[in-house]
């Protein structure tokens, strides 16, 4: 079941196939080992796929899927998954807005309803259906109460796979009702056979490119296609500045990332501001995970974070700041605001906590 042809794909990342084109799933080997173990037993109504952004849960679902449907022994069926045509799957995202001409920000109630008309067939061999949902945390309330009446009475034969970044955030409800399938983040050597996997060759600066992405795929890959590097250079630069920093600078910074049709840039600086503080909190800490990606961010992290009360207080600003992005992309405040009052917050800590 299709939700539309030749528009943006909400559940797909800029510069990758979609997942239900990945040839295969590369580690997780404990989540591997769950769901042939359930191939060959019982099979759970309803799986919960959680884990962080980007390492791999969609592209595991759509390898799980193809299994529930039998697409492993049958080109057709494999075939008809990859063009979004098979009767037996339907796929819950976020929809296009045709009025707007731009993918909705939710997923709502109307995608769920839809799933009566799916439910109401009957499958045309008598196997199972599959229903997959990237992501929940995309929801709005009454998607999300919609979905959990249908895993409170699930339908025969079907098996819903639902993909979540942070399930923290889902009803209880809905977590109760799904057996629990946890991603971590890959390990390098992971994280390049996936990239491989894709086609995306390893660039210069692959290993500061490994170390900001965090174990997931998915930031990798923005990062080789929106000049992560680049951007998280000038961030650093900003940085060093503080506490006395450049304001024009920071203007011209935030500006950038804020042009129309600059969103993803607009995430990547988000994101890349998350990261920067939490590896100035654990750069703080000495703990380990904080190999430098460049000797101005050694030299800007050494004096910003001296000791364990430095980081204390950036990984205290990097809550807030994670809290505040996320609020301002969820309302469509005015990134560039946004983002220049996280570099002036950056700035103030930076007074209160650097070193001479």
């Amino acid at each position: 079941m299709s939700d539309g042809e030749d528009r943006p794909e909400p559940d797909r990342i800029d510069g990758a196939p979609h997942p239900r084109m990945a040839g295969r799933v590369v580690g997780h080997a404990r989540a591997v080992a769950e769901v042939d173990a359930a191939m060959a037993g019982a099979m759970p109504h309803a799986w919960l796929l959680s884990g962080p952004k980007g390492v791999g849960k969609a592209t595991f679902a759509w390898t799980f899927a193809r299994r529930l449907l039998g697409a492993d022994a049958d080109p057709q069926v494999a075939a008809r998954v990859e063009a979004l045509s098979e009767p037996r799957l339907a796929l819950v995202r976020r929809a296009w807005d045709d009025r707007a001409k731009r993918l909705r920000t939710q997923i709502t109630v109307d995608e769920i309803r839809k799933l009566r008309d799916f439910l109401g067939l009957s499958a045309p061999d008598g196997g199972r259906r599959v229903i997959l949902i990237d992501a929940a945390d995309e929801m709005n309330p009454a998607a999300s109460n919609a979905v959990l009446k249908l895993l409170e009475e699930p339908p025969p034969k079907t098996v819903f796979l639902v993909i979540c970044h942070n399930p923290a955030g889902l009803l209880p409800t809905i977590r109760s009702r799904c057996r629990p399938l946890r991603f971590d983040p890959l390990p390098p050597e992971d994280l390049g056979a996936a990239l491989a996997g894709l086609g995306i060759e390893s660039p210069d600066g692959a290993a500061a490119i490994t170390a900001l992405a965090g174990g997931s795929v998915g930031r990798a890959v923005g990062l080789i296609e929106g000049d992560g590097l680049g951007l998280y250079a000038t961030l650093i630069a900003l940085l060093a500045g503080c506490p006395n920093l450049d304001r024009s600078a920071a203007l011209a910074f935030a500006n950038a990332a804020s042009a129309r049709g600059a969103e993803a840039k607009r995430d990547m600086v988000f994101a890349l501001i998350e990261t920067a503080l939490a590896r100035l909190a654990r750069a703080g800490t000495g703990a380990a995970g904080t190999t430098p990606v460049s000797p101005a961010e050694a030299e800007t992290f050494a004096r910003l974070a001296p000791g364990p009360a430095a980081a204390r207080a950036w990984a205290e600003l990097a809550q807030t700041v994670t809290a505040r992005a996320a609020h301002a992309l969820g309302v469509n405040l005015d990134p560039s605001g946004v983002i220049l009052d996280i570099l002036f917050k950056i700035n103030e800590t930076a007074g209160r906590v650097a070193r001479p």
